[in-house]
């Protein structure tokens, strides 16, 4: 099962979402501001992203600012700060099995398939 979390105002996601299904992909499409993941499920991806807490997430976001937030938190900080606001959460994210990735470029998702 393929998973992305999708925001389909966001062209890298709308472009990630595209390149899936014209490789003859069908993932699930949760939209991530409408059923945002819990800080446990948060964690779980995270770790099968391989990549900082940070990473995750769009700190040149206003909001990022406003929570008082900062690159050098702690990732458990972060991570709750997602939970709490999905729209600080990076798009799309795209989870495969044990594996995911980041659609930054879309075509990075290509590596988990």
């Amino acid at each position: 099962m393929i998973t992305i979390w999708h925001n389909p105002r966001c062209t890298k996601s709308r472009e990630t979402l595209k390149l899936l299904r014209d490789r003859g992909l069908d993932p699930r499409v949760r939209r991530y501001l409408d059923d945002p993941p819990s800080a446990e499920e948060l964690r779980a991806v995270h770790a099968r992203l391989g990549v900082p807490a940070i990473a995750m997430m769009r700190p040149k976001e206003a909001l990022f600012r406003e929570l008082g937030l900062s690159k050098d938190d702690d990732p458990d900080r972060l991570i709750e700060a997602m939970a709490a606001h999905p729209g600080l959460i990076e798009r799309p994210i795209v989870i495969a099995g044990a594996r995911a990735a980041l659609g930054r470029p879309p075509e990075s998702v290509l590596s988990i398939l």
